[in-house]
């Protein structure tokens, strides 16, 4: 139970912290939709979707209004569709069709699952797949997709890396008139999870039951408050401030998560504790590291703050909730996130920055502008390294980057709303294309053999 203090500081933190529940998402299981053709298959999966997910919007606005807690994103993922598309990968683009259209009648904010699991290996349905996900996501709205190429158990998929460069760059290249607006819609894992309820990267994961609701909370300025109010405390003092406050926010999205499942009739997923940023000013991780001593976002000490407050916000989350999944701790998508943003803008941060903090936050390099006629082997080796922090250390990274069409370093794309703006970050013009070229399998580490 809540008492009366908990209620005010609650309404407190929605009023003047920008806490939010930043998604309610229900994962559909697909697998009973499967027909003996594309279009018989396009239409079960059409319907099912329409069916279980018809009332998400009602009953999350419903929710919002009754608890007093924004819910800004409602959102459905779903199987990973290269599996419902196995008997026609040629016709993959009828199922996209019929993801997005489900999801413009239901009213969700976007679907995710457009996605395909290569981490060992990649048949032929699966490329034929992938190969079909650039004109998909040009062609549709709220359709999001992803591609798993590498896990801690089973190494990392090079020959699907190589492919996603290429997938990335021609993505860019039919989404050029929105600055390469497809490719924000795109993400590749290692180490993906079944149960994220972010996207891009959202999928149902099969080993999920048949519909849940999995629920991601936010609440960067929460955090940014709590700890203006202890200026001259310790490390100890300001982890242990991050983590009651991370327990609270937890608790609130534990609250919404139970209730919408409830009234969805579905099963309760998981809530995900990340601090996901928006470009508002005062939304913004990038202001808690600097709040913690940093005079800018990424100097030296960047890493070492970003690492004490992805652990304290697990703690504090881990005791709020005994459902806490998904990815789980700090976000830095440069676009999405005003301080990272600036901090790109004046190049104090930049890409190597960006990946060695990502050894120790949640994902990856997220939403990461670069010049148009950056070539598909880089890209390609971007993912390699990120998927290689993944694999050693354990833990899930991805790559959402943008090849703008057309721009250089110093000019800016802008997606709007909470995609937000991203400065063009240089990338390193030595050539990683011999080594993309050889494909073949980057072996599991050591550790892996854990059996």
């Amino acid at each position: 139970m809540f008492n009366t203090n908990e209620v005010l500081e609650t309404i407190n933190m929605v009023e003047r912290e920008h806490l939010d529940i930043r998604t309610v998402t229900m994962g559909i299981s697909l697998l009973p939709c499967v027909c003996g053709t594309a279009e018989k298959t396009a239409q079960a999966v059409y319907n099912a979707i329409c069916k279980k997910a018809e009332s998400v919007v009602k009953v999350t606005d419903g929710l919002a209004r009754e608890y007093g807690i924004p819910i800004v994103n409602r959102r459905v993922s779903v199987t990973p569709a290269s599996l419902i598309c196995a008997p026609f990968p040629e016709k993959s683009h009828l199922i996209g069709k019929a993801l997005d259209d489900a999801a413009k009648t239901v009213g969700v904010d976007f679907i995710g699952g457009y996605s395909a699991l290569v981490h060992k290996g990649m048949a032929e349905y699966e490329r034929k797949f992938i190969l079909s996900i650039p004109e998909v996501l040009a062609s549709t709205e709220r359709l999001c997709s992803s591609v798993n190429v590498g896990s801690s158990k089973s190494g990392i998929n090079m020959d699907a890396v190589k492919l996603m460069g290429e997938v990335i760059k021609s993505t860019a290249f039919l989404t050029a008139e929105s600055g390469g607006f497809g490719c924000a819609k795109l993400v590749v894992f290692c180490n993906a999870v079944e149960d994220n309820p972010f996207m891009a990267g959202a999928f149902h994961g099969v080993g999920e039951s048949g519909t849940v609701i999995n629920v991601g909370v936010s609440g960067p300025g929460v955090v940014q408050h709590a700890l203006e109010g202890i200026p001259s405390a310790n490390l100890s003092d300001l982890a242990e401030m991050i983590k009651r406050t991370a327990f609270k926010i937890t608790r609130a999205g534990q609250l919404i998560a139970k209730e919408a499942a409830k009234r969805l009739n579905a099963e309760f997923g998981i809530v995900d504790l990340s601090l996901a940023p928006t470009p508002a000013r005062g939304d913004s991780v990038a202001a808690i590291l600097e709040e913690m001593g940093l005079e800018c976002v990424g100097a030296h000490g960047t890493t070492a703050c970003l690492a004490m407050l992805n652990d304290a916000v697990k703690k504090g989350g881990v005791m709020a909730s005994s459902r806490v999944g998904g990815l789980s701790g700090a976000f830095i998508p440069v676009s999405e996130d005003i301080g990272m943003i600036e901090a790109a803008e004046r190049g104090t941060l930049n890409i190597d920055k960006l990946e060695a903090m990502t050894a120790v936050c949640s994902v990856g390099l997220d939403m990461i502008a670069v010049p148009g006629d950056t070539s598909a082997a880089t890209v390609s080796a971007i993912i390699a390294d990120e998927a290689a922090i993944g694999m050693i250390n354990n833990k899930t990274t991805a790559v959402r980057i943008i090849p703008a069409p057309n721009k250089k370093v110093g000019d800016e794309v802008n997606f709007g709303g909470l995609l937000g703006r991203a400065p063009i970050m240089p990338v390193h013009n030595e050539s990683a294309e011999k080594f993309i070229s050889r494909g073949g399998l980057i072996p599991a580490p050591i550790h892996s053999n854990k059996n």
